[in-house]
């Protein structure tokens, strides 16, 4: 049974809220790795080589792209990823098929 997470007011009031913690919740950091972190905090950052690191999602092409939500039952879903499973696909990657395959 997963354990249970509750952030308290600061008066020590009722819990605000209360939400199952993952095993990365409970992980504790030790003293060795806060001394680390010091460190290199302590001695700064290289801007050039942190911009360098490419965070988030790769891009598909030179132009922004937008997230579009779409609602499916679970009949629909189901279809869709068995779709793209059978032909090694994401599932990003079989709705943009259909949807080249739809407007063409």
């Amino acid at each position: 049974m997963p354990q249970t997470g509750r952030a308290s007011r600061a008066d020590g009031g009722a819990p605000l809220a209360t939400r199952a913690l993952s095993s990365y919740d409970l992980s504790m950091v030790g003293e060795e790795q806060i001394e680390e972190w010091t460190v290199e905090a302590e001695q700064g950052y290289d801007v050039d080589e942190l911009k360098r690191r490419g965070r988030g999602r790769p891009g598909r092409g030179a132009e922004p792209m937008q997230v579009v939500a779409v609602r499916l039952t679970a009949e629909e879903l189901n279809a869709l990823d068995a779709a793209a499973a059978a032909k090694d696909m994401s599932r990003s990657e079989a709705i943009r098929a259909a949807l080249a395959h739809f407007a063409a």
